[in-house]
């Protein structure tokens, strides 16, 4: 066995933002060279970002994603660091396919290069195009047929080969990873771009040691991290051997250079008789299809930096579960609202849970500076509504004004009534909500906030929510956290802020406190809707699990509470469309992960 220093690059890119994500290509090379490896491995369309979604099918963004590679290349030689064989991913196109109905216009793929003395030398096109959940590849992407594997010396002198394949790669049976035992390389290295989900990262794990063992070889797993519109990117990037022994793991939602010493077989020696080493090598993928194996091997350009004699932390500490999703959704408002420029975010503050939980999570996101709140009573407010309110913004020190809305709501009744709106009912309660979402994007214009919306899952799936009242806004922080997860959460970082001495940033009273929108006297969620930790089950089954009413009903719910529910969250369909996006956390979000039509018919018969 000879022994590799490789680096896996867990970073932040950004769509678009080539440029800038050049400059993360080349520091992270040098930081990983200054480190003693001689492999860095860089997430899964690391110069582009990812998803780029229809910026795919625009040719001169294809171009630009072409050329900025060659550039990097060149300025990684330029720079000193040609020695060190880097894997990025980027945005590529087939040249050789004809125009045709149901090809994606110009034939752009997910690729992958290596990086090397300089130059571009080897190229490969993600294989397997994934066409579920938040995935739409087929729409983007033409599927790559070839396996570059890499020849590389060691420190030591000895060479070792390294195969390259990209993400949904590993997910699905057959493709590189069959072909990659066929070809003898001890080490597979696969760029990702795996968003997160809850649990995902035990599945993960489980599914880089089953690839290693089948590949035959040690498995590096480099993720991306950070926030992308609804999408969040957990790194916990990965190092495997070849009999699935973990060897390294990166941190969860944040940016690191994993770095480790590698253990793998010398490369064999592939002369033929009369000297030639074999090129290419056309192989059953063993999933209907031929992959061919494309080998190159890479010249001794002499050590880029002075090499480090320890790897240094191989092995970060794992969240627990109310932290990881904590962590999730701090990420996704952070980048969001740093990606897309604004500065600081505003909402409302009522003095219930999901507005504390909000505005705290903005807090921890982006800072308390940057946080403003609304407390917008009205002539149904609670006096400690108003109270826990204020209590939060003593202990979190956001900015805070209180404007009241009752006068505003008798204004637009005055003036509605000759119309035919009533004093009180359901279109009655709706406009509060509704001068209160004016209110806040007028605040908003005035001060360029971004305005976060308070919704969570629970009440965006039975529709008790008020289109363009708690809808209005750019960004939903907990729209794909159900209610009892916005309790545990609430308790969870209370609890965080107790043990590290510091003041616990959320009322008690707004997490003990029955809830209420307090639209109408004496009004209760429970009104309207039944406990949450019954309907939270039931629309985790009907939601996420995609349960038809028979299911349900055996699953051991109440059979006409399966038929409301049902009800609610069908008719709620539209509403659902003009909700602003929000990070997702879930197996199944409403937004990318869910779409239904908003006209429809069917409906689940709950009946004999």
């Amino acid at each position: 066995m000879t022994k590799l220093r490789i680096a896996l690059a867990q970073v932040n890119a950004t769509v678009g933002d080539l440029d800038g994500n050049a400059e993360l290509i080349v520091a992270r090379t040098r930081r990983a060279a200054e480190r003693g490896a001689r492999v860095v491995v860089f997430p899964e369309m690391m110069l582009t970002g990812y998803p780029v979604e229809d910026l795919a099918l625009r040719a001169s963004f294809v171009e630009a994603s072409i050329a900025t590679l060659h550039a990097v290349a060149a300025r990684l030689g330029a720079e000193g660091l040609g020695g060190t064989a880097v894997v990025t991913g980027y945005l590529d196109r087939r040249t050789d396919l004809a125009a045709r109905t149901g090809l994606p216009a110009g034939a752009p793929q997910d690729a992958a290069a290596l990086l090397y003395g300089g130059r571009v030398v080897i190229t490969s096109a993600k294989h397997h195009l994934p066409n579920y959940g938040v995935f739409d590849e087929f729409r983007y992407f033409v599927p790559g047929d070839t396996l570059p594997v890499f020849r590389v010396l060691t420190a030591d002198g000895e060479s070792v080969e390294v195969a390259i394949a990209i993400c949904e790669d590993l997910w699905q049976d057959g493709g590189p990873v069959s072909v990659c035992r066929r070809s003898g390389a001890g080490l597979l290295a696969v760029p990702n771009a795996s968003p997160y989900e809850r649990g995902k990262d035990d599945v993960r794990l489980d599914l880089v040691v089953r690839r290693a063992r089948e590949a035959g070889a040690a498995l590096a797993y480099a993720n991306m991290t950070g926030g992308q519109d609804e999408l969040v990117f957990d790194g916990d990037s990965i190092l495997v051997g070849a009999d699935g022994t973990l060897l390294a793991r990166g941190p969860q939602f944040e940016e690191a250079l994993v770095v480790a010493d590698l253990d793998l077989p010398p490369a064999p020696s592939r002369e033929v008789p009369g000297g030639e080493v074999p090129g290419e090598q056309p192989v059953d993928a063993e999933d209907g299809t031929v992959i061919t194996i494309k080998r190159v091997t890479l010249p001794d350009v002499g050590p880029t930096v002075a090499a480090a004699t320890d790897p240094g932390e191989a092995f970060w500490p794992r969240l627990p579960d109310p932290a990881e999703v904590y962590a999730a959704l701090v990420t996704g408002v952070r980048d969001y609202v740093r990606k897309n420029g604004f500065r600081s975010v505003i909402l409302a503050l009522s003095g219930g849970i999901d507005s504390a939980l909000t505005a705290t999570i903005a807090v921890d996101a982006i800072g308390a500076d940057n946080v403003h709140v609304v407390l917008m009573p009205s002539r149904y407010s609670s006096e400690h509504s108003v109270s826990d309110a204020e209590d939060l913004v003593k202990r979190q020190g956001v900015h805070a004004v209180t404007v009241p809305i009752a006068s505003m709501v008798d204004a637009f009744t005055e003036e509605l009534t000759p119309a035919g709106f009533p004093e009180t009912g359901l279109p009655a309660e709706n406009l509060q909500s509704r001068v209160r979402g004016v209110v806040l994007m007028g605040l908003s214009n005035a001060g360029e906030h971004l305005v976060l919306t308070t919704g969570n899952k629970s009440e965006l799936a039975t529709g008790y929510s008020t289109l363009y009242g708690d809808s209005a806004g750019g960004f939903g922080p907990i729209k794909d956290v159900f209610k009892t997860m916005v309790w545990e959460l609430a308790r969870w970082r209370n609890a965080e802020a107790s043990r590290l001495g510091l003041t616990p940033p959320i009322p008690e009273n707004s997490i003990t406190k029955p809830p209420s929108a307090e639209l109408a006297p004496g009004q209760f969620d429970t009104d309207s809707l039944p406990p949450y930790e019954v309907l939270d089950a039931l629309l985790d089954d009907y939601v996420e699990n995609d349960m038809g009413s028979a299911e349900l009903i055996a699953a051991g719910h109440d059979p006409a509470l399966v038929e409301r529910v049902i009800r609610l969250v069908d008719a709620a369909e539209f509403k659902r469309r003009q909700y602003p996006p929000g990070p997702k956390i879930s197996q199944k979000n409403f937004g990318r992960d869910r779409r239904l039509p908003i006209t429809n018919r069917w409906r689940e018969h709950c009946g004999p």
